[in-house]
């Protein structure tokens, strides 16, 4: 039987009790989490470089780049190495996650844009969102969450 809807497929983690979501394309490995070599004067979500098969790779504790509360190790955190693909380059990094579940398909009919809640919020690095098991799944895109750009939102004209 065809399917009626193009299928992704994508790696499934976890940040907390919220269930997140990468294509699976992007992920080169999963590993075991290491503490990273410091780098001076990073961001601080920017936890320092991880040695992944000779190449230096940045390693990124996602939960601060998403003002979340800082990652506690358990015996269950991963980093995911993926190479993100870029306006102008491929760039590789380390995503820590307090988990890593599963590849999943996800019809592109059950993907749903970013909830409208009727007020200016940080949404623009989610490339959709998922309904799964009574709850959601939060599909990030990447590229907007690293590109550097901020969105600059317009301060509404001021009443007379």
């Amino acid at each position: 039987m065809a399917s009626t809807s193009a299928e992704s497929q994508f790696v499934t983690f976890s940040l907390g009790e919220e269930v997140f979501a990468v294509p699976v394309e992007v992920v080169r490995e999963i590993l075991d989490h290491e503490e990273a070599f410091k780098i001076p004067h990073g961001p601080e979500y920017l936890l320092g470089l991880r040695d992944v098969r000779g190449q230096g790779v940045p390693v990124i504790d996602l939960r601060l780049r998403l003002g979340m509360s800082r990652t506690v190790k358990t015996p269950h955190t991963r980093i995911l190495v993926l190479d993100v693909p870029m306006k102008d380059r491929i760039m590789t990094l380390g995503l820590v996650a307090d988990r890593v579940f599963e590849v999943v398909p996800f019809r592109q009919d059950e993907i749903e844009g970013a909830p409208d809640i009727g007020v200016r919020w940080r949404s623009d690095y989610i490339s959709g969102v998922v309904r799964r098991n009574g709850g959601f799944v939060v599909i990030v895109d990447l590229a907007r969450l690293f590109s550097g750009r901020k969105r600059r939102w317009r301060k509404p004209a001021a009443l007379p």
